[in-house]
């Protein structure tokens, strides 16, 4: 994969967790800036997404911990287990928000 492909692969990311956020009405506020995708949520707490380039990978830091995904066939796998990051993302925004979340 390019790093082009990479970058249109990730802002898609980027838009569907924005987007999944505002339909279900979670209280959280989405700041981008460069790589980095903040979700922070009412008590102040954040989820970081981030983009790393040199590795092609995304990055996610909550309160459950940091994970890396890879993109294999399609699909957005964590690089340490089999872990994949929309399922893993939705069970951190749950964790933040107290409530359920899903994509």
């Amino acid at each position: 994969m390019t790093e082009s492909e990479f970058l249109d692969l990730t802002d898609a990311v980027f838009t569907r967790i924005d987007t999944a956020l505002e339909t279900a009405g979670v209280d959280a506020e989405t700041l981008l800036a460069g790589n980095v995708l903040e979700i922070e949520f009412d008590d102040g707490s954040k989820i970081i997404v981030n983009r790393h380039v040199p590795n092609k990978e995304l990055w996610i830091a909550a309160k459950s911990g940091g994970f890396h995904y890879r993109n294999v066939d399609g699909t957005w796998r964590n690089t340490r287990d089999e872990g994949e990051f929309f399922a893993d993302l939705a069970a951190a925004v749950s964790l933040h928000a107290g409530e359920a979340f899903q994509f």
